[in-house]
């Protein structure tokens, strides 16, 4: 793959052309004129605050860029707060839309990964519990969240339960399951791409006669994955698994990554009124929000949580809440 140096392109980059003159790409197609003008199609991965994938750069002619033979460095578009917060806000807008998606059944099945405390399952059980009042009574439960550890046989009758068409099954900080060679299983039959997907449990089983659960069934429904886990960082046979699962769902990355997206994400969450309904004025909103950025390298986690602890303490000790965070949401030196 021939690598290019644009003289004069542009992309458009979270809603506004961004000037590429003087950055290093692979390029993956040759200049091409459309109906809406010339681009050539470069690969962006190398570039980070470009979307990890090829893109069009706009641009009149072949003389637009030329051909060098230097290997292609790492280089980063820098992105401003604004702009990585209407980023990250895109994200949560789409998880909305793409879990508005699994509900109705047009999407199978989602992968949703990011750090711990930043939004991930209000987003998801947002949507769900909004559906679910619209519920007609006697309908049957519409959507579960299952936390924590899950044993095959235990996924096989919640499967079961939840097998209806219209149904969701939440997985939430339930990786343990990825990890079992039989639960792995159970999700890879349940998530099939093909149009009939049956499950079934080979093994005689009283747990399974004493409930009234078949050894197989049909699965119409949906499920939605929440993890801390990117999977493309994860190494050995659990990134095997893990392999299997995603080649099933829609993988949802948060691109939160860094702990200066992490304080824009809670300031954006915050301002959109999670303190709302507490008792605090607008200037202790304020210095709580200064405690968290300021200590972000010294708290115990940073995210959500931690705000909604601090909030916590500053409505029950309104005079030293920053001595009390200090010994319960910081690390000590």
């Amino acid at each position: 793959m021939q690598n290019i140096r644009i003289k004069n392109g542009t992309y458009r980059l979270r809603g506004k052309e961004t000037d590429m003159s003087g950055m290093v790409f692979p390029m993956a197609k040759e200049f091409t004129l459309g109906t809406s003008g010339g681009a050539v199609t470069v690969d962006s991965t190398p570039v980070t605050g470009l979307p990890n994938r090829n893109i069009k750069i706009k641009c009149n002619s072949p003389e637009d860029y030329e051909l060098v033979g230097a290997e292609v460095k790492a280089t980063v578009v820098e992105e401003s707060d604004a702009e990585i917060v209407e980023r990250i806000r895109e994200r949560f807008d789409m998880l909305k839309d793409m879990t508005k998606a699994v509900k109705k059944g047009s999407v199978r099945a989602m992968i949703v990964s990011g750090p711990p405390g930043v939004g991930k399952s209000h987003g998801v059980e947002e949507v769900l519990d909004r559906y679910a009042t619209m519920q007609m009574l006697g309908a049957g439960q519409a959507h579960e969240v299952i936390k924590g550890a899950m044993s095959p046989i235990g996924l096989y009758c919640k499967l079961f339960k939840m097998a209806d068409k219209g149904k969701v099954v939440v997985f939430d900080d339930c990786d343990s399951i990825f990890q079992d060679d039989l639960s792995l299983n159970i999700l890879k039959a349940a998530l099939d791409s093909k149009k009939n997907r049956w499950i079934h449990w080979n093994t005689d089983s009283f747990k399974l006669r004493n409930e009234g659960v078949p050894d197989k069934f049909k699965f119409e429904a949906s499920a939605i994955f929440i993890t801390n886990l990117k999977f493309d960082k994860v190494k050995g046979k659990l990134r095997e698994h893990l392999e299997a699962l995603e080649s099933r769902c829609h993988y949802m990355d948060l691109t939160i990554d860094s702990d200066k997206d992490k304080v824009l994400r809670i300031k954006q969450v915050v301002q959109d009124g999670m303190l709302d309904d507490r008792k605090l004025s607008e200037e202790v909103k304020t210095d709580i929000m200064d405690f968290v950025e300021i200590n972000k390298s010294k708290l115990r986690e940073l995210s959500l949580r931690t705000v909604l602890k601090v909030a916590d303490l500053a409505e029950a000790f309104p005079k030293r809440w920053e001595a009390m965070a200090e010994n319960t949401v910081m690390r000590r030196a």
